[in-house]
């Protein structure tokens, strides 16, 4: 197998059983990375990596829930264990429970929070002492058109995706120059995937449904495609964020 841009590079990818994760981690695996894969439903990323190992790659499947940070943490201590170091982390687990506010629906308030923003957290505290031991790596968050502005419903929501959009920003500022880390925010418009079944208003869900009724939403891999660009920049090279949205999206 002819190497690849990312040959010789270990990646871990939370969120990975399904949509734009489970894309995320192909596509670096076919670009020469050693990809743990990290959700809570295990019998799917086990499909995924043996789909690759069948294919020639190397991945691992490792069962995690992001708000647990003993979870992520045995996801980097697997990625260390199989490969030997960590250069690339994709905080991709998401949930996105909106409804309007006056519903105070305050456990998927938390959820979001949980998952959204502290999943992301957990994820970099688990890497970061290998990391900087490397003086190097990539740090992704998926984060999203809402964390430039809120919608209604989303105003939860948004607010996970706007920390994580500071957090991201904060993070080049102490880890870039002086670490060598890399640190991207990729902020997707419209996709689709199974996030949708989330929506904890079912009028918003089928409302949002309807609106893309014969219009092109953005595909998963659009997303991993996305990624890939940031995580094969020249060492150089920050790409700091990259907002992805389908042209047919009119807000």
């Amino acid at each position: 197998m002819e190497p690849g841009p990312l040959t010789g590079r270990v990646a871990i990818v939370t969120g990975a059983s399904a949509g734009i994760g489970e894309a995320i981690a192909i596509t670096l695996a076919e670009a020469g990375a050693s990809v743990v894969l990290a959700a809570r439903r295990i019998d799917r990323l086990q499909a995924t990596v043996s789909a690759l190992e069948e294919a020639g790659f190397e991945a691992v499947a490792v069962q995690a829930d992001v708000s647990r940070i003993e979870d992520v943490q045995a996801v980097a201590a697997a990625a260390t264990t199989e490969f030997g170091r960590i250069d690339i982390l994709v905080n991709n687990a998401g949930t996105m429970s909106v409804s309007p506010i006056a519903d105070a629906r305050v456990d998927d308030w938390k959820l979001m929070v949980d998952v959204n923003l502290n999943g992301v957290l957990h994820g970099i505290s688990a890497v970061l002492p290998t990391m900087l031991a490397q003086n190097g790596g990539h740090i992704v968050n998926i984060g999203s058109v809402a964390g430039r502005r809120p919608f209604p419903g989303g105003s939860v929501y948004a607010a996970t995706k706007f920390a994580v959009r500071a957090l991201s920003w904060g993070l080049h500022l102490e880890l870039g120059a002086k670490h060598g880390i890399r640190v991207t925010d990729i902020q997707p418009g419209f996709v689709s995937t199974e996030l949708l079944d989330t929506v904890a208003n079912a009028d918003m869900r089928e409302g949002w449904m309807e609106s893309w009724e014969g219009k092109r939403p953005l595909q998963p891999n659009d997303i991993a495609q996305a990624v890939l660009f940031a995580v094969t920049a020249p060492a150089h090279v920050s790409v700091s964020e990259i907002l992805v949205r389908p042209v047919d999206q009119a807000t």
